[in-house]
């Protein structure tokens, strides 16, 4: 069984499922609440809509209002969430552990991604790990960046808008400027 919320947040209506094992899914708002909601309901088809939330999944909505408002300070309430990726690839599971460790107001590139995985040549296997990743943002894919000046895409409504603002929210958070994260305007 698949149950479905969604919960209002600073930038806007974001959702999450979950099942027994923990958290199978969440993403960031749409352009509207409706949206947000029918994709929520596209992406688990046969989840059930619920406000009755069992504690570790209201403490994981907590967690991501949180984030998206610019309160956490660290990663460790959003590393305190457990997911359930066992429908995923191998090697995505792997790129989007390493990525739930990238510190909060921190980047990192795909390459750089890929050679902490020991795959020094996998940055565009990386890429496009991150552009699958159902977890956004409790799994921050927006940390990751393309090498260079480019910041690589971003697949959340508002594409690269999206990422700029989370990591202009993250810097905010962590006490930095936008420029201490690396190359990313």
């Amino acid at each position: 069984m698949i149950w479905l919320h969604g919960f209002d947040t600073a930038l806007g209506r974001c959702g999450i499922a979950w099942n027994e094992r923990g958290v199978c899914g969440s993403q960031l708002p749409e352009a509207t609440p409706s949206l947000s909601r029918d994709r929520l309901r596209q992406r688990f088809p046969t989840g059930c809509e619920t406000d009755q939330l069992p504690p570790h999944i209201a403490v994981a909505v907590r967690a991501v209002q949180r984030l998206l408002s610019g309160e956490l300070a660290n990663n460790e309430d959003l590393l305190a969430i457990v997911l359930d990726d066992s429908a995923l690839p191998e090697f995505q599971r792997e790129v989007l552990a390493q990525t739930r460790l990238i510190p909060l107001g921190q980047t990192l590139s795909y390459g750089e991604l890929a050679a902490r995985l020991g795959q020094p040549g996998a940055a565009r296997a990386v890429g496009q790990a991150e552009g699958h990743n159902p977890f956004a943002p409790i799994v921050p894919c927006h940390r990751v960046l393309a090498s260079g000046t480019g910041q690589g895409g971003f697949s959340a409504h508002g594409g690269l808008q999206t990422k700029q603002q989370l990591l202009r929210i993250e810097a905010r958070a962590a006490g930095q400027w936008a420029a201490e994260q690396g190359a990313l305007f």
